[in-house]
């Protein structure tokens, strides 16, 4: 009767202390708020910084942030976002799979409002909040690489202005009359908290671990 209980006892427990052990650390969030100077992120570098920040002051340690933004250089490509971010696979805070791969995060990624969760596992503002924050930065063309030079400015100077110019966002719920893409629906008005919040945009831009 012993040696039945103890079995039976192990079986149960078995399955919570899997589940418990499983629990993938968070590697994707979108950022709760934005450093507040609208397109100005102090650089590349300086969101890169921000998501690291954020994500060790919700209690991920010992991993390597970076943001998906990509840049613009003159006379050539800029750095890609699908670059920087690492190979995955990436969890959001709740413990959801956003995509095992780059491939699979450009393709058909797990990414609409109710998993697209900032870093303390919240979610963020869409369409039918507000106000409506589904303006997410990225600079980027819809397979994440960085635009070739143009006439336009895709990243507000490199995520430098406050002011003049433009980025490239996506929108984090998949809604927007027909601008559906997570990662590239359309330009900005201009890099300024009032003209990025005038599509719907509160200056937030992505988190990855890229380790």
């Amino acid at each position: 009767m012993f040696k039945k209980a103890l079995l039976v006892s192990t079986l149960v427990l078995a399955p919570l202390s899997f589940a418990v052990a499983d629990n993938p650390p968070m590697g994707f969030f979108i950022t709760s708020v934005g450093p507040g100077d609208g397109g100005n992120l102090g650089g590349i570098e300086g969101a890169d910084a921000y998501c690291q920040q954020l994500a060790e002051a919700a209690g991920s340690t010992g991993r390597t942030w970076r943001a998906y933004l990509s840049t613009e250089e003159d006379g050539k490509r800029g750095i890609s976002a699908r670059d920087r971010i690492g190979s995955g696979p990436w969890y959001n805070a709740a413990g959801e799979l956003i995509a095992v791969d780059v491939d699979q995060l450009h393709i058909n990624p797990n990414i609409v409002k109710r998993t697209a969760l900032d870093e303390s596992g919240s979610p963020v503002k869409g369409r039918g909040d507000s106000p409506n924050q589904h303006d997410i930065l990225t600079g980027s063309m819809a397979d994440g690489t960085a635009y070739f030079p143009d006439d336009k400015d895709h990243t507000c100077g490199n995520w430098t202005s406050n002011n003049e110019g433009s980025a490239q966002v996506g929108h984090h719920d998949r809604h927007g009359g027909g601008n559906t893409s997570w990662n590239s629906a359309h330009p900005s008005r201009g890099c300024s908290p009032e003209a990025l919040a005038r599509t719907g945009g509160a200056g937030l831009f992505m988190c990855f671990a890229a380790d």
